[in-house]
């Protein structure tokens, strides 16, 4: 009889072991995991499967023409910074989509956007998400907040210079790629005196620009116009920028700025990517040499 009930505690302590042991290996989606866009042109809100938005996603944030490595490491980045929302939300929706979160198109836009290439391009993007299905980048074992961009100055800024948060894994890093041989690397935005001072709400009578404070990536922190102090950052967004590495000319009433590169510089650069992705480098190597100290795993 003793020999039974002990047999018994012995039963049910491996049952509970192994439930313990089970729950332990739980993850944040207990099913195929739904995602809620909300679209910014129509107001509509759909639940989309995780995978099939990462897919409308890398349609619409990266040319289909880059090398598959690069769209593997974009189709990680846009699953990374979808799980982040989907845990982070305080709306009734996980991400909306623009560029306020990520860009997303459905199968119609891409028709329009592809023509006669639609089946290659939505192929080669649907089999780049199938590869690294269920994969997030994680630091500490938290899902990070994946930013990504187009194209770097010749490096990428700190976080906290740009969305003034602190995040270790989003370090500057040469993205060496990105450079003269791209095309519109280096663009010149010319505008009106009124234009310029009217977007910086500054007198015109005359311009007087100093004190251009700049990053260690060459990227404006500060500049002054006028007494007036403004944020490198809030002359991108007033002057609708492609950067915040720029120089202002002004010659003969008219006002020419140059930028180099073009997005906020934070995270992986599209373009980098792809650099280095053609140069050999795989997706794992691409995410783990843009978002410092990070590791792979399924969500």
């Amino acid at each position: 009889m003793q020999n039974r009930i002990l047999l018994v505690i012995v039963i049910i302590l491996s049952i509970l072991l192994l439930i313990v042991s089970s729950s332990k290996n739980t993850t944040f989606f207990h099913s195929e995991p739904k995602i809620k866009v909300l679209d910014k042109e129509s107001g509509n809100l759909t639940n989309l499967d995780l995978e099939e938005y990462i897919v409308g996603v890398v349609a619409a944030e990266m040319p289909a023409s880059f090398n598959e490595e690069a769209l593997k490491a974009q189709a990680i980045a846009a699953r990374t910074y979808a799980v982040y929302k989907m845990q982070n939300t305080n709306n009734h929706y996980d991400v909306v989509t623009d560029v306020t979160n990520q860009s997303y198109i459905t199968k119609e836009k891409m028709q329009e956007k592809w023509g006669s290439d639609y089946n290659k391009y939505f192929n080669k993007i649907k089999d780049s998400v199938d590869k690294t299905k269920g994969l997030v980048m994680k630091y500490d074992g938290d899902v990070i907040i994946a930013f990504y961009f187009a194209m770097s100055n010749g490096y990428t800024e700190d976080a906290k210079l740009v969305f003034n948060e602190e995040k270790d894994y989003l370090q500057s890093v040469a993205s060496t790629y990105d450079n003269n041989s791209l095309k519109n690397f280096s663009v010149t935005k010319t505008l009106s005196k009124n234009e310029f001072c009217s977007a910086l709400e500054i007198s015109c009578d005359e311009l007087v620009i100093s004190n251009i404070a700049r990053s260690n990536t060459n990227r404006v922190n500060y500049i002054t116009i006028n007494d007036k102090t403004i944020k490198g950052t809030s002359i991108r967004e007033k002057l609708n920028l492609r950067s915040t590495d720029f120089d202002i000319e002004e010659k003969d009433g008219s006002i020419f700025i140059t930028t180099r590169g073009y997005g906020h510089g934070v995270g992986m650069s599209q373009y980098g990517a792809n650099g280095m992705a053609n140069a050999g480098y795989n997706y794992e190597e691409i995410l783990k040499y843009y978002y410092k100290n990070i590791e792979i795993s399924s969500i």
